[in-house]
C-alpha cells in the first residue's frame, strides 16, 4: 500500500510521502482554522506547511516540481497561506485594526519585491553562463572571469526569498493572539527590510567587473588558446546527460594518444557528467560558435555516436572524420547507415568489417580500419577459479531499449529464472548482478523485473549468511572496510567539492586538472577496488549499481558471465572466460548464432535458463570446457590480435589518417597556387571560419 502510494505520488521514500500528505492536508487545515477562527490552530497548521514544504524542497522531491504544472507552485502556496492569514484577521474582527491593513500592505509590497528579485537572479545566471565552457584550458591568463556571487544568494533563491515572509506571519499571529499591533508591525518591518536587502545584495552582480566577459571576448580567448595548444586529434561528442558513459569510455585512450588531443562536447549536461581527465575539454553548445572556432590544426576527428549535431564538425574538409562508436556488438546501431558519411569507420576486429559487408549500408570495405579496443586493456585473462574459492558468475543484462522487442533484454522473460538457478546451484556459486544503468528508464515492466531480481539476490544473500557452511572472515573484512573508509576519505579530500558550488564561469576559470592529484586519485581508485572485493565474503551475492565498481572490475573477479546481445559480451570475450547469452526472442540456438557473431562461442540460454548447467560445468572443470578453443578464435575475430597492443594500433590509425588529411590539404594549396591570384583560398579550401560567415545550412541541418 505504502509503496504504491510512493509510486503514485512520485516521491522517493515514506518520509517524503508523509511530508507531502502533511503539506496537502495543511492547507485545508489552515482554511478551517481561519474560519473557526483559531490562532493556535492556524499557527500549528502553518508550521506544518512550512516545514513539509521545506523538507520536500531540500530532498528535491519530484512532486514539488510537478505541483507548479497544476497551478500549485511555490509562490501560489505562499500566497494562499498569506491570504488565509488575512481571512483569519477578518474573522477575528480585526478588519478595522491597523494590523489588518499593515498585513495587506506588507504582502503586496513583499510580492512587489519578487519581480526584481527573480529578474536579478535570472540575469546573473544568464550573464555567468559561458558561450563556451572548458576544462583543462587556461583561460584565466587571457580573460578575467570574476567570482560568482555567494552561493547563499543564488542557491534555491526563490524559496529563500519567499520564506522571508515568516517574520511577518509570526508577528501578525502574535499580534492577533495578544491583541496588540506592535508585534505584527515588528514582523512586517523585518520581512520588508530583509526582502529589500536581498534584492540590493544581488544588484552589484549584474554590472561592471562582477560579470564575465561577453561572448566575443571569450571566443577570442579560446581561439588564442587553440593557436597556442595546436590540437591535432579531436574526440567530438553530443548526446543526452545519460549518454556521458559513451564519451567517458574513451577518455583513457585520448590521454594515451601520441598526437595532441582535444575533446569537444556540445551539451553542458555531458560536461557536468564527464569523468576526470587530463585532456583539454571544450563544451560548445552553439553551432555557430563551433563553426567559427579555429580548428585549423586538427587533422583527425573521432565520433563516438551518430547524432544530428555531428554535421557541425563533419562539414569541415581540412580534417578526416572517423566513427569509433561506443562499443562493439551485433546490435543494429553497429551498422548504422549514417556511418557512410565518415571518411573511415574503425572497428575492433574483423567481425566489425564483416558486419558492414553483410548489412550493405553503403560503408566501403576500404574505409574500414581494424584498431582493436584500447579500453579492454584492464581486463585480465582467466586463470581458473582460485583454490578454496567458490566460482563467481556475473549477470550483466542490457536494458530494455526503445521498443518492446523481446530480444532486447533478458530481464523481462529470463532474468528471474537465471538468478534463481544461480543462487540455488549445487555446488554453490556466487552471483554478481550488475544491470545496465538505463534499466527501467523506459519500461515499467523492466523496472519491476529488476526490483524482483534485486530482492531475489538479497534474499539469497541473507539465507547464505545464516548457513553454517559459509563462514565470514570478519577480521579481514573489517580491515578491508577500514581501508575503504580511509581511501574514500582521501579521495574526497583530493576531489574536494569539485564543480559543486561553482557556477559555469568559475568552473571554466578554475578547471585546470592537477596531474599529480589526478594520478594519485587513479591509484587510490585501484586500491579502493581491491579493498571493495575484500570487504565482504567471497561467497556473498551482490547487487552492484552505480559507477563503482566498474563493469571491467566485475569481469576480473568473475569466472563466468550471463548477458544479452550488447557490447558487454564482446568486451567479456577479451577475458577468455566462459559465458552465456540469452536468446530472449526464442530464435533457436542455430539462428541466434547465425544472426549474432558474439554468441558463437557462448552457451545459448532459453528463457527458462535450463542450459545454465553447461556454463557452470565449464567453470568448475576448465579442462572439459568444449567451447574454450572457440572462444580464443572468436576473441581474435571480434577484437583483433593481442599484438601489437590495441593502443598502438589506434595510434597508428590516427597517424595514418592525419597524413591523409595533410596530403589532401597540401593538394588544395597546390591547386590554389596553380590557379593564380584569381583563385580565392576560401573557394579551394573551405574552413569553419570562412564557411560559417555566410552559410547557415549547417546549423539548421543539425
Amino acid at each position: 500500500m505504502i509503496s504504491t502510494a510512493i509510486r503514485v505520488a512520485r516521491v522517493g521514500s515514506a518520509a517524503q510521502l508523509a511530508a507531502a500528505a502533511l503539506m496537502m492536508l495543511g492547507f485545508p487545515a489552515l482554511m478551517l482554522a481561519a474560519l473557526v477562527p483559531s490562532v493556535p490552530a492556524f499557527a500549528a497548521a502553518a508550521a506544518v506547511t512550512y516545514l513539509a514544504d521545506h523538507y520536500l524542497h531540500r530532498k528535491g522531491s519530484y512532486l514539488i516540481n510537478r505541483l507548479s504544472k497544476v497551478r500549485a507552485g511555490l509562490s501560489i502556496r505562499f500566497l494562499i497561506r498569506q491570504l488565509l492569514l488575512i481571512l483569519l484577521l477578518a474573522r477575528l474582527s480585526l478588519a478595522d485594526n491597523l494590523i489588518y491593513y499593515g498585513a495587506i500592505a506588507c504582502f503586496i509590497a513583499f510580492y512587489g519585491l519578487q519581480a526584481p528579485h527573480g529578474a536579478l537572479v535570472t540575469l546573473i545566471r544568464n550573464r555567468r553562463r559561458m558561450p563556451v565552457a572548458t576544462r583543462n584550458v587556461d583561460l584565466a591568463s587571457r580573460i578575467r572571469i570574476p567570482d560568482a556571487p555567494p552561493r547563499r544568494l543564488l542557491h534555491r533563491s526563490a524559496e529563500k526569498m519567499l520564506h522571508l515572509d515568516l517574520a511577518a506571519v509570526i508577528g501578525i499571529l502574535v499580534a492577533a493572539a495578544v491583541k496588540s499591533s506592535l508585534p505584527g508591525f515588528v514582523g512586517i518591518g523585518v520581512t520588508v527590510v530583509l526582502g529589500c536587502s536581498y534584492v540590493l545584495a544581488l544588484m552589484p552582480y549584474v554590472r561592471g567587473r562582477k560579470i564575465p566577459p561577453n561572448a566575443e571576448k571569450v571566443l577570442a580567448a579560446i581561439d588564442d588558446w587553440l593557436g597556442e595548444y595546436r590540437p591535432e586529434t579531436v574526440l567530438y561528442f553530443s548526446g543526452s546527460k545519460d549518454s556521458a558513459y559513451q564519451v567517458n569510455m574513451w577518455l583513457d585512450t585520448m590521454e594515451k594518444l601520441d598526437s595532441k588531443p582535444l575533446i569537444i562536447l556540445r551539451e553542458r549536461a555531458i560536461l557536468n557528467n564527464l569523468a576526470p581527465t587530463t585532456v583539454p575539454v571544450i563544451c560548445v553548445p552553439g553551432g555557430v560558435h563551433l563553426m567559427n572556432m579555429d580548428l585549423s590544426t586538427v587533422r583527425v576527428a573521432l565520433y563516438a555516436a551518430n547524432v544530428g549535431k555531428n554535421i557541425h564538425m563533419l562539414r569541415v574538409p581540412t580534417m578526416k572524420h572517423v566513427f569509433i562508436g561506443h562499443g562493439d556488438s551485433d546490435k543494429l546501431a553497429s551498422v548504422n547507415p549514417f556511418s557512410k558519411v565518415y571518411d573511415e569507420v574503425w572497428t575492433a576486429g574483423r567481425a566489425g568489417r564483416d558486419r558492414y559487408a553483410i548489412a550493405d549500408v553503403g560503408v566501403r570495405d576500404d574505409d574500414i580500419v581494424e584498431v582493436g579496443r584500447p579500453q579492454l586493456a584492464p581486463i585480465q585473462p582467466w586463470q581458473g577459479v582460485p583454490e578454496g574459492r567458490i566460482p563467481t558468475v556475473l549477470y550483466a543484462p542490457t536494458w530494455e531499449g526503445w521498443d518492446d522487442n523481446p530480444g532486447n533484454t533478458s530481464i523481462l522473460l529470463a532474468g528471474e529464472n537465471i538468478v534463481r538457478k544461480l543462487v540455488t546451484a549445487d555446488p554453490p556459486v556466487r552471483v554478481l548482478y550488475k544491470p545496465h544503468p538505463f534499466t527501467g528508464t523506459r519500461s515499467k515492466d523492466a523496472k519491476a523485473a529488476h526490483q524482483r531480481i534485486t530482492a531475489l539476490v538479497r534474499q539469497a544473500t541473507a539465507e547464505r549468511a545464516a548457513d553454517s557452511r559459509f563462514q565470514a572472515d570478519t577480521a579481514a573484512e573489517q580491515q578491508a572496510k577500514a581501508e575503504l573508509a580511509r581511501i574514500e576519505a582521501r579521495i574526497a579530500q583530493l576531489v574536494g567539492t569539485g564543480d559543486k558550488g561553482r557556477d559555469e564561469a568559475e568552473a571554466t576559470r578554475d578547471g585546470l586538472v592537477d596531474a599529480k592529484k589526478h594520478e594519485e586519485i587513479a591509484r587510490l581508485r585501484a586500491e579502493w577496488n581491491d579493498a571493495y572485493w575484500r570487504a565482504f565474503p567471497t561467497w556473498e551475492h551482490r547487487v552492484i549499481t552505480g559507477a563503482e565498481p566498474r563493469l571491467y572490475d566485475c569481469f576480473n573477479v568473475s569466472d563466468a558471465m550471463v548477458s544479452d546481445i550488447s557490447s558487454v559480451v564482446s568486451d567479456f570475450i577479451a577475458s577468455g572466460k566462459p559465458y552465456a547469452v540469452t536468446d530472449s526472442a526464442e530464435l533457436g540456438a542455430e539462428e541466434f548464432k547465425r544472426q549474432n557473431t558474439a554468441v558463437r562461442a557462448a552457451v545459448i540460454l532459453t528463457n527458462s535458463a535450463a542450459e545454465l548447467g553447461e556454463l557452470l560445468a565449464a567453470v568448475r572443470d576448465p579442462a572439459a570446457d568444449p567451447l574454450a578453443e572457440d572462444r580464443k578464435e572468436l576473441k581474435r575475430y571480434l577484437l583483433g590480435p593481442d599484438e601489437p597492443p590495441s593502443i598502438e594500433q589506434f595510434n597508428s590509425a590516427v597517424a595514418n589518417l592525419a597524413l591523409k588529411a595533410e596530403t589532401r590539404n597540401l593538394g588544395q594549396e597546390s591547386r590554389i597556387t596553380a590557379g593564380g591570384p584569381d583563385v580565392e583560398l576560401a573557394d579551394a579550401l573551405p574552413g569553419q571560419r570562412t564557411s560559417a560567415a555566410g552559410d547557415t545550412d549547417g546549423v539548421s541541418a543539425g
